[in-house]
């Protein structure tokens, strides 16, 4: 029987469904699917033709939001506007992402810090975070129109190579979006319980998920055993796939009709006009022998002979990332039990006979390659949903974990729902210069802010040794155990001071307080979003105007007279931002002061190095 509840934002009585749905957040297509009939069904748009949504987001000058196919129209006539493949900056800082910025049609803010990447369309700017919600809000839309009901819970998948700050930062898009992620799961997981592996607690296996999608590659080893899934090994290219096959068909034609490949890539449409042709090569040469079109007596031709040609080393390079998982985990070919194929590019036969002739075994294809994450995803979902008796349910943590950072934010360390016993451990770092104490300040909750989490307890770390500002090392190690008892170390790594605090019954809350604070969380999830990206806006800012500051001091002999005056006056003007609310307006202010130090940083390094090497042999 259906659930009755309040819609927060409209006041009205609606009626939630009770699902919780499975998502496939992916790099190139998203999709959502639920249980339907003891069935995964992926659920299809409005037209009941496609049940893949490009993740793709657009802004247009009101910053309206456009998502999927009809974002995708955008990407030629607005490349700053459309964000694509935001899964890749997902949990990343600018250091991770800067080889692979000419990728991105769209800005990436470089701030020379080690926080989390910033996109500005304008003079707006957007987290990952923010347009992977915009994505997961299309999906949620899209299930409740076929469900005619609210959702509310879900379980989003991931690769299995996803860290911390990357899974925490899926689980905050879920949030913002208006769900209770109950779960995260690796991708290959998922894959492979659609194929109804691992839902026999009887039996062992060790699988390989070979996973091709349209602009990355991975291949995870799992080892199965009582319903437990243990990832051995992953590998894989986050810059291979699908788009890549298109690209090699490109230049053959390119080549064979003796163009200027600057000349076409400078007219938009015709390169995309010829890119979509080459999509649609790959699709019917991989069921018919020859592709024979024109595109302005541009001849479009390709045999399958000549298709298997171009792709070769495609295709080799994964089987690369096969031999080198392998290795990883000490394992043969020989070793493996199954195969499944996961992602649009498994489709091509060429690619399922090698991979086939690799591991020495037929692979499992029989499901739709694009839709399987998003259907094992919907089967963890009904597992979670208590509705699968024979599937192991491990104990889970009922709220979040984490410790207070600058500025009154809640930084989860063991996000709610995970597995229990568990341990995880975050780096920081210290605020001021010289500081010898730091206080540990451990929470419970799933608000961005810690005034409305509950405090469990706190503790200070003594004898930090005095250093600048950012330059301590300090591991906070959270280690729940199973008996729910937390344990909090504090180690600083460079003069190894340490600390702990243990704290028994932190779960000392009613059912129906848990459900308060979580029912909050979703529903202030934007304020609270607001609120923290304003706060880390500010404390990026304070950081980098005290080492604007530093750096007119420690360089002021090398530096000009209107190039002092000009650091000074971008610095005082980002100063006088950081009173304000406007987070946007600060993030400006930054880009301008880092746009302009930039070029004389680098000066000053060079200056620092010849100095330094001056008068002496190499």
């Amino acid at each position: 029987m259906a659930k009755i509840s309040i819609d927060i934002q409209s006041g009205k009585v609606v009626k939630d469904s009770g699902i919780i749905i499975g998502i496939d957040l992916g790099t190139t297509n998203s999709l959502v699917a639920y249980m339907k009939d003891g069935l995964a069904v992926a659920v299809k748009d409005t037209d009941g033709k496609s049940t893949l949504v490009p993740s793709i987001v657009f802004f247009n000058e009101k910053n309206d939001v456009l998502v999927g196919d009809l974002a995708k129209d955008k990407l030629i006539s607005h490349p700053g506007r459309t964000i694509y493949s935001v899964k890749r900056l997902m949990g990343k800082s600018y250091h991770d992402i800067q080889n692979q910025e000419d990728y991105f049609g769209y800005k990436i803010i470089d701030e020379d810090t080690e926080s989390l990447v910033k996109i500005k369309v304008d003079q707006s700017y957007f987290t990952p975070i923010e347009l992977s919600a915009e994505i997961l809000k299309a999906l949620k839309i899209r299930v409740e129109k076929d469900l005619d009901a609210k959702v509310s819970k879900a379980v989003i998948t991931v690769p299995a190579y996803f860290n911390d700050t990357q899974r925490q930062a899926t689980r905050d898009a879920g949030k913002l979006a208006g769900l209770d992620v109950l779960r995260i799961v690796n991708e290959p997981t998922a894959a492979s319980l659609a194929y109804g592996i691992g839902l026999n607690k009887d039996e062992k296996q060790t699988i390989a998920v070979y996973d091709l999608g349209g602009g990355t590659f991975d291949i995870s080893l799992l080892q199965i055993e009582d319903g437990i899934f243990e990832v051995l090994s992953t590998n894989g290219d986050t810059f291979l796939g699908g788009d890549d096959i298109d690209q090699a068909i490109f230049n053959y034609w390119i080549q064979i009709n003796g163009l200027d490949m600057n000349v076409v890539q400078a007219n938009k449409s015709l390169s995309q006009e010829i890119r979509l042709k080459a999509e649609k090569a790959k699709k019917v040469i991989s069921k018919e022998g020859l592709f024979k079109e024109t595109i302005n007596n541009i001849n479009c031709q390709i045999s399958k002979e000549t298709f298997h040609k171009i792709i070769k080393n495609i295709v080799q390079k994964t089987i690369v990332a096969c031999q080198q998982a392998l290795k990883d985990a000490d394992l043969s070919a020989a070793d493996i039990d199954k195969v499944v194929m996961v992602g649009g590019s498994t489709r091509i036969p060429y690619v399922k006979e090698k991979i086939s002739d690799f591991f020495g075994k037929k692979v499992n294809d029989d499901l739709n390659p694009d839709e399987v994450v998003a259907l094992g995803a919907a089967i963890q979902a009904d597992v979670l949903a208590g509705n699968l008796k024979d599937v192991l349910l491990l104990d889970v943590t009922p709220l979040s974990l984490g410790i207070e950072t600058v500025g009154g934010l809640m930084d989860v360390i063991i996000p709610r729902n995970s597995k229990v016993p568990s341990s995880a451990g975050r780096n920081y770092t210290t605020s001021v210069d010289g500081q010898k104490n730091l206080k540990i300040a451990v929470y419970q909750g799933e608000r961005d802010l810690v005034d409305h989490n509950r405090k469990l307890g706190e503790f200070i770390l003594k004898g930090i040794p005095p250093m600048p500002a950012g330059l301590p090392k300090i591991e906070i190690q959270f280690i729940l155990n199973a008996d729910g008892i937390l344990k909090v170390k504090a180690k600083e790594l460079r003069s190894n001071v340490e600390t702990a605090i243990e704290i028994k019954s932190q779960y000392g809350l009613s059912e129906e307080e848990m459900g308060k604070m979580l029912m909050d969380s979703i529903t202030n999830a934007e304020s609270d979003m607001k609120i923290r990206s304003l706060l880390e806006a500010k404390n990026e800012a304070n950081n980098i105007v005290l080492a604007a500051s530093k750096f007119l001091k420690q360089n002021d002999e090398i530096l000009s007279t209107e190039e002092k005056e000009k650091t000074l006056q971008l610095t005082e003007a980002l100063k006088a931002s950081i009173s304000g609310e406007d987070k946007d307006l600060i993030n400006q202010k930054m880009d301008a002061l880092n746009e302009y130090t930039a070029p004389l940083a680098h000066r000053a390094l060079d200056h620092n190095i010849a100095s330094s090497i001056k008068g002496k042999k190499i």
